[in-house]
């Protein structure tokens, strides 16, 4: 009981999503874009709106109240593409590992006006079968402890490749120091020399 115990809490605190809630303006003719990091597999959900400046939140947004939006990987593939609307939301699986991007763009517009955007966009666990899961209403216990691995495997990879970025960046910086000090050296032993040289030709020495 105490090893379920264990694995309940260990599987409560890694399948926590990344998420990110934004409130930004854009002004007209301009672009903004919200970048995720995420794995292969991953399933995400974006939801954003553009925020009524009238103060009676019942009237209906002006024509100029709109945005193109874009969402792509770095990659290149395209994940949803609309033009002019106040609201919408994005949902798909990631194909690979990388930066994503959810880029949003103001139309031209005189005189120029500010949007102010809601954003959030939450990325998730990986699961084999994200819908089947929802409709059970249950989580298949060997998908996600691979899903846990992954994980796991995933972080501690990142963690080596920058320690060894650190190490990398710490071994130029010394083989830099060791260059400078024997340039250094190098420049002090030359002025000597000629001064040396200057002074003993004109016998002051």
């Amino acid at each position: 009981m105490m090893m379920i115990g264990w694995m309940v809490l260990l599987v409560g605190v890694l399948l926590v999503p990344s998420s990110q809630s934004l409130r930004f303006d854009i002004q007209s003719g301009k672009t903004k874009c919200i970048s995720e990091d995420m794995k292969s597999n991953s399933m995400t959900v974006g939801k954003y709106q553009v925020i009524n400046p009238n103060q009676d939140r019942h009237q209906l947004l002006p024509d100029s109240h709109q945005l193109n939006v874009k969402v792509t990987s770095s990659h290149g593939h395209i994940f949803q593409w609309v033009e002019k609307v106040e609201k919408g939301q994005f949902v798909f699986t990631a194909m690979e590992q990388g930066n994503y991007m959810a880029c949003f763009s103001a139309p031209e517009h005189w005189p120029l006006i500010t949007l102010t955007i809601d954003f959030d966009w939450k990325t998730g666990v990986q699961f084999k079968d994200w819908f089947n899961v929802a409709k059970k209403g249950h989580v298949d216990l060997y998908h996600t402890i691979n899903s846990i691995h992954e994980e796991m495997f995933y972080f501690l990879a990142r963690e080596k490749e920058m320690q060894q970025l650190n190490q990398e960046t710490i071994s130029k910086m010394m083989w830099l120091s060791f260059v400078s000090l024997c340039f250094g050296f190098s420049v002090a032993g030359l002025q000597f020399w000629y001064l040396k040289s200057f002074f003993q030709e004109n016998k002051l020495i």
